[in-house]
C-alpha cells in the first residue's frame, strides 16, 4: 500500500494487479480522514482480503485529466479548501465520464455536485463559497449551523444504491463541514442526479448517479464512523468496487 510518498501520475497497470484507488486531496496530519483512510483500507486488506494499492494525488497534480486514469477507484477526500478546486474538479469528471468508480466525502460531495452542475446541467457560473464567497451565484454556501463535530441521523431512499451498501433505511453519520448545497438542487435532479439520502429536516446528505458503476457521494464521512478499526460499509463497498473493476480491466 503506498502511503509514505504521493504519486501524481497513473501506475502502470502491468506493475500490479491489486485494485488501485486514487485518493485525491491534499495530504495533511492535521486532517482526521487522511490519517484514518489509510488504515481502514489497510484493515480491508486484512479482513477482506481486498488487495488494494492507494496513491495520493494532490489537487495541484490532478489538474491533470489522466492524473486519475487507469486507475480502479476515486476517492474525492475531505480537507478543503483544496489547493486547487479545478484539480478536484478534473478528477471528479474524468471518473465520473470514464466509469471510474468514485467516492466523494464531505469537500468531495460539495465539489462533485458543482463539477455536475458546471458540466452536465450547464450551470457555468456556480460557485462554491469556500473559494469564492462574493460569487452571485452559490451551489454551495454556508450552513445556517456548522455541521464541525456534529453527529445526526440520515434517512436513505429505498431501492437506492446507498441503501444497497449501508444495508438499513436509516444510519447515525458523523460530519465535519460548514458548507453543504444551497441552490440549483431540482435542476440536478432533472439532469440525472439523485439525492437519496437526506438529514431530520430533509436537506440532502447522499447522492448518486444511476447508470455508473459506482458513483456515490455523501456531506457526512463515513471514514469517522466508530473508532477507525472497522471500515464503514459506504468505504468497504468503494474498495469492492475497485476490485471488481480490476477484474472487469484485467
Amino acid at each position: 500500500m503506498t502511503t509514505a510518498t504521493q504519486r501524481s501520475a497513473a501506475p502502470d497497470a502491468s506493475a500490479s494487479r491489486a485494485a488501485r484507488i486514487a485518493l485525491v486531496g491534499d495530504r495533511s496530519p492535521n486532517v482526521t480522514a487522511h490519517t484514518r483512510i489509510p488504515l481502514l483500507l489497510d484493515s480491508l486488506t486484512a479482513t477482506d482480503h481486498l488487495a488494494l494499492d492507494p496513491y495520493w494525488i494532490p489537487t495541484e497534480d490532478a489538474e491533470d485529466p489522466d492524473a486519475v486514469r487507469g486507475f480502479d477507484a476515486v476517492w474525492v477526500l475531505p480537507g478543503s479548501p483544496y489547493r486547487s478546486e479545478a484539480g478536484a474538479l478534473t478528477a471528479i469528471r474524468t471518473a465520473r465520464e470514464s466509469g471510474i468508480p468514485f467516492l466523494g466525502t464531505c469537500g468531495g460531495f460539495q465539489h462533485t455536485l458543482l463539477e455536475y452542475a458546471r458540466n452536465v446541467c450547464g450551470l457555468t457560473g456556480v460557485a462554491h463559497a469556500e473559494n469564492d464567497p462574493d460569487a452571485d451565484d452559490l451551489l454551495i454556501a454556508p450552513l445556517a449551523c456548522s455541521l464541525v463535530g456534529h453527529e445526526g441521523t440520515v434517512t436513505i431512499a429505498p431501492g437506492s444504491l446507498a441503501e444497497s451498501v449501508v444495508g438499513a433505511r436509516t444510519s447515525i453519520e458523523r460530519y465535519h463541514c460548514s458548507y453543504g448545497p444551497g441552490a440549483h438542487l431540482d435542476t440536478l435532479r432533472e439532469h440525472g442526479l439523485r439525492f437519496t439520502g437526506e438529514d431530520e429536516e430533509g436537506r440532502p446528505r447522499i447522492a448518486e448517479l444511476p447508470g455508473h458503476p459506482f458513483f456515490l457521494i455523501t456531506l457526512f464521512q463515513p471514514e469517522l464512523g466508530g473508532d477507525g478499526s472497522r471500515p464503514h460499509p459506504i468505504v468497504r463497498a468503494l474498495a469492492r468496487a475497485a476490485v471488481h473493476h480490476a477484474g472487469v480491466a484485467a
